[in-house]
């Protein structure tokens, strides 16, 4: 497990990112504090300044707050879109009020559900931070980062179509199951193709074909489903070289933050991951694989790669591709990061 040093680097970060909203150009989310945290904890410290000047240019300033989210009223509130600049203020005093695991333990089955919010994107960023915490403890720039990863989580709410496991499949099998949307269908946003799902035949059959994960077994069965993932994108990234990195990171997300949670909330986690990946694979999948390409770079180099073709995408895919390699040593993880710098545009093109 790669470790990250408490040099300053990433709190500055956090504090920059703090001026900016979670979203621009319409609702892209801003990926800036994920994308950091994965270069610092690979050992980019010295290309954050210089990679957040140019990020930074294309994002907009943090939204101000609307109304007072009261606390016996947050359902009325959960996946308003107009509430981005309420729902951090309203995690901020509750961050105050409580240690950060409680409140953590108290919101993630509430926020779980809508694990599809910003494109996956909410999850993401808090597992980003959650295990930036867990390693450096709880300072001021980093509580406000899960503030402000919560409340993103919160304000862009989003279900994925979900049907009972009762399958026996492992999460490998079960992902080479699921099908694509047909050509015709695989237009607009993750929102409108999400939508789509409930009439693909085949969907709902395969989606329950998995076997329910265990509170014993979710981690296992998180780890399968992200190296699966990563090996899928290495064939298929052609369909959709940025949405379906997340196909990969919204689960390993789930997983770095499992530890911080209460095991009884484990399984149904694993099972909503899952039910994410699933769709954003079937939302996105192209007609044909293509050939998973030789890697070219060893592990150790990966990284480097990501952060001089300075795609944000890029940066978390290899930031989880490196997971999946220190866990199985399979080529097709290296693979997978040789695809997305091929297919990735380079920004400022």
């Amino acid at each position: 497990m790669v470790g990250m040093s408490d040099n300053g680097v990433l709190r500055e970060a956090y504090g920059r990112f703090g001026r900016t909203g979670p979203e621009f150009d319409g609702w892209l989310s801003n990926h800036g504090p994920m994308a950091v945290e994965a270069m610092v904890r690979h050992g980019h410290d010295a290309a954050v300044d210089r990679w957040i000047d140019r990020y930074q240019a294309r994002l907009e300033p943090a939204p101000s707050p609307r109304d007072r989210i009261q606390v016996e009223e947050w359902r009325e509130a959960l996946g308003d879109p107009r509430r981005l600049g309420d729902w951090p203020v309203f995690f901020t005093e509750r961050l105050r009020e409580a240690d950060w695991r409680t409140v953590l333990a108290d919101w993630w089955p509430r926020l779980l559900p809508g694990i599809a919010a910003g494109a996956t994107h909410g999850v993401i960023r808090v597992g980003h931070v959650v295990r930036v915490i867990e390693e450096q403890g709880a300072s001021g720039e980093h509580v406000a980062e899960l503030a402000r990863a919560l409340g993103y989580w919160a304000a862009r709410w989003q279900p994925v179509p979900r049907v009972p496991l009762t399958g026996r499949l492992g999460p490998a099998n079960g992902l080479r199951g699921v099908p694509g949307l047909p050509p015709e269908h695989q237009a607009g946003g993750i929102t409108l193709r999400l939508a789509r799902l409930e009439g693909l035949p085949g969907w709902a059959e395969a989606q329950g074909s998995v076997a329910a994960p265990t509170t014993e077994r979710a981690a296992d069965f998180l780890r399968s489903l992200v190296a699966s993932a990563v090996q899928d994108y290495a064939e298929r990234a052609h369909g959709s070289p940025v949405m379906l990195v997340h196909a990969a990171t919204a689960p390993n997300a789930v997983l770095r933050t499992l530890p911080s949670l209460p095991p009884g909330l484990w399984a149904e986690s694993a099972a909503t991951a899952w039910a994410a990946t699933a769709a954003v694979r079937a939302a996105y999948l192209p007609t044909e694989p293509a050939e998973t390409p030789a890697p070219d770079a060893g592990p150790e180099e990966l990284m480097d790669v990501a952060v001089r073709h300075g795609d944000e995408h890029l940066v978390k895919l290899t930031d989880t591709a490196l997971d999946v390699w220190s866990w199985t040593g399979d080529p097709a993880a290296l693979a997978a990061v040789r695809r997305g710098a091929a297919l990735v545009e380079p920004p400022g093109r």
